[in-house]
């Protein structure tokens, strides 16, 4: 299948994020901006400051015309965050009781990267931020989901959780689990740990509370375990976790996906329940042009789709990328699969 094209070309974005809200599909990504900042290690390149909201009527991939994308406008800024210094990276979208919440990560004044709440009354933003991020919170990659049609503490019928972290400039391997399996503290020494069977680092989870503003449990790993029951090992560069956590439940199984960062795949697991533990399963997508790979699954009209991003418009500048989204098929075992 030929590569998609991209589907904003007006601005150069990223990490999408892909909802579906009154029947409309709704796109939530990072926007990439060229501030001449050399790239590094720490993504210091990614120096992103605003938010805009995407919307599609219709997504029509046999038409001969370009998708139509309506540009909502900029719904959040870094000065609009009481608490935010810089760097509004990937985020993430969720709609309960009635209003719509923006989920991302910025530094705070230390340098330290925390995860934001912003509420909205349209899921076309604005979006007002809450006076402090997250408390607990930490990293980077918020991904929300909101389980449906189950039994809930809050009784109505939904749980939601938040799923985050990211290697590197993320600072996940920065931080360390107490011995209480409760608290967090951060180690500006940290690193992502290495070596023969050692188990690599997970990502995070817990539970949000019904307002969506506070976290409703402790913050604790994401296990993912290979073939043989046991931890994915941190040189497994082909399947570790990297960054770009996303969830989304087909046929009762959950579907965790996430990139590998340096070797630039989209995995999946899967697991019978949001807290897992997730049994690895394949890849998604093999390498994209450009550094990054940081995507999401969605339903549309019927079909699943995969929004991801490259750099095609800018010929490989690996901080300035623009989206685009394939047709996804699960096959009779629940594999993820490609559609041409």
């Amino acid at each position: 299948m030929p590569d998609p094209r991209p589907l904003i070309t007006h601005l150069y974005t990223a990490d999408p994020s892909a909802h579906v809200f009154s029947n409309r599909l709704y796109i939530y990504p990072s926007h990439d901006r060229d501030t001449g900042i050399p790239s590094n290690d720490n993504g210091d390149q990614y120096d992103m400051a605003d938010y805009h909201v995407f919307s599609i009527d219709s997504l029509s991939p046999n038409a001969s015309e370009p998708i139509e994308v309506t540009d909502h406008g900029t719904v959040l800024k870094t000065e609009q965050v009481p608490w935010a210094s810089k760097q509004l990276w990937a985020p993430d979208a969720a709609e309960r009781n009635g209003k719509y919440y923006l989920f991302f990560p910025a530094r705070d004044g230390e340098g330290l990267f925390r995860i934001g709440v912003a509420v909205g009354e349209s899921p076309a933003g604005p979006f007002r931020p809450q006076e402090l991020w997250l408390q607990g919170s930490f990293s980077i990659d918020p991904a929300v989901f909101v389980d449906e049609n189950v039994d809930s503490d809050d009784g109505d019928g939904k749980e939601a959780f938040i799923y985050f972290g990211g290697l590197w400039g993320g600072q996940l391997q920065s931080w360390v689990r107490g011995e209480d399996g409760v608290g967090w503290t951060y180690d500006k020494d940290g690193k992502e740990p290495t070596g023969p069977g050692v188990p690599a680092l997970s990502p995070l989870i817990a539970k949000l509370s019904q307002s969506m503003t506070e976290l409703a449990s402790p913050v604790r790993p994401l296990v993912i375990l290979d073939e043989s029951g046991g931890p994915l090992a941190a040189d497994d560069h082909d399947r570790r976790f990297f960054e770009a956590a996303w969830m989304h439940k087909y046929n009762g199984t959950y579907y965790f996906s996430y990139s590998t960062g340096d070797t630039h795949y989209l995995v999946y697991a899967t697991s019978d329940s949001p807290w897992g533990p997730f049994t690895y399963r394949g890849r998604i997508l093999e390498p994209v042009l450009g550094w990054t790979t940081h995507h999401s699954i969605v339903e549309f009209e019927g079909k699943w789709w995969l929004f991801y991003h490259d750099c095609e418009i800018s010929k490989g500048q690996s901080h300035l990328r623009n989206v685009k989204v394939r047709e996804i098929g699960y096959r009779e075992d629940g594999t993820i699969c490609l559609v041409d």
